[in-house]
């Protein structure tokens, strides 16, 4: 029987609040997050995680004292790892997660991985839509924690923005959510993470496989276009991000008196950005502009059709010479990614 390892990757977060600062400075330090050269860039992540230490520890305080990226991401692994041995003839597979920013650090998860001595690896990034600031850095990282270990024969999963389990998935919690609406007066946000807008205009295909999940889910939903919109949120810095960003569409429903529904379209996992960002302030500032209803569907976590469209990436994966979507998938413009 062959062996299969599968590396889920994730952004990681603090397990305390001593953490914290060391979190954020290894955030800060990643070139693919501030390019700037080395000796200019440590010196800013220091200097940016010791101003943003105090306001981020606030944030953790409301949820623990910690991240629950970590626990989540375990939920995750320990299903898919079930679920692929159950259904599967001829393989063992088992799950690792390597955290980018956090433990357990990617060059420690390689350690495991290679004590495991699988006959295959599966990179599996938990980052739906590809980003150069997210998939490219942690499958960066982990070949870079690999360089002078054997060879062992490795398939890298890109993104899944419309795999079709994936749709799915959000589909039926965005039903369940669409049932607790008093009024038919409403609207939903698809909330994604913000990116600088210069990293689009390099050719990160983020925001286009943001807007591309979106459009397989309202014509799934047979929602009528006025009916939701694709914003940002978690904006930093004096730069311009992606917009619309998320504050200024909850005024508007405010004023328009629409109901919201608040769909984390690119997290697959509770963290800060969602249970603080989009659970207490911005139902705060929904509340202050008179928003009739607010709901936030849940994270994908270990919704069954989620878990099947990981488990099948992976079958895929194994059963084919490329990644589960090639450059081919996304416009020309668009394409800097591993696979261009």
């Amino acid at each position: 029987m062959k062996k299969v390892a599968i590396v889920l990757f994730n952004l990681g977060g603090p397990d305390n609040l001593d953490a914290v600062k060391p979190f954020l400075r290894n955030l800060f330090s990643d070139p693919n997050i501030i390019s700037l050269p080395k000796p200019f860039r440590l010196p800013l992540a220091k200097f940016i995680s010791s101003k943003r230490e105090e306001t981020s520890k606030d944030i953790y305080r409301n949820i623990g004292d910690k991240s629950p990226i970590l626990s989540e991401t375990e939920k995750q692994s320990e299903a898919l790892e079930s679920l692929l041995n159950k259904e599967s003839t001829g393989y063992e597979f088992k799950t690792f997660i390597a955290m980018r920013y956090w433990h357990p650090f990617v060059n420690d998860t390689a350690k495991d991985v290679y004590n495991y001595d699988p006959d295959s690896i599966i990179l599996l990034p938990l980052y739906p839509q590809y980003s150069t600031t997210t998939t490219f850095s942690s499958i960066q990282a982990w070949k870079e924690a690999v360089k002078d270990l054997k060879q062992i024969d490795t398939k890298t999963i890109c993104c899944y923005p419309a795999e079709e389990n994936f749709i799915e998935a959000h589909t039926h919690l965005i039903r369940k959510a669409l049932t607790k609406l008093e009024s038919k007066d409403f609207r939903i946000l698809f909330s994604a993470h913000g990116l600088p807008i210069s990293i689009i205009k390099k050719g990160d295909p983020y925001q286009w496989q943001v807007e591309h999940s979106v459009k397989h889910i309202v014509s799934k939903l047979e929602i009528d276009e006025k009916k939701y919109t694709v914003c940002y949120q978690s904006k930093v810095g004096p730069k311009k991000w992606l917009e619309p960003n998320i504050e200024d569409e909850i005024i508007k429903s405010g004023r328009k008196k629409e109901s919201l529904i608040i769909v984390p379209i690119a997290f697959v996992s509770e963290h800060s950005e969602t249970l603080v960002e989009l659970d207490i302030e911005y139902k705060e500032l929904a509340k202050k502009y008179h928003v009739p209803e607010y709901y936030r569907v849940k994270t994908l976590s270990t919704e069954k059709n989620f878990i099947n469209c990981l488990a099948k990436l992976c079958t895929y994966s194994l059963a084919k010479e490329e990644s589960f979507y090639s450059k081919k998938y996304c416009p020309n413009s668009f394409c800097k990614c591993f696979n261009s």
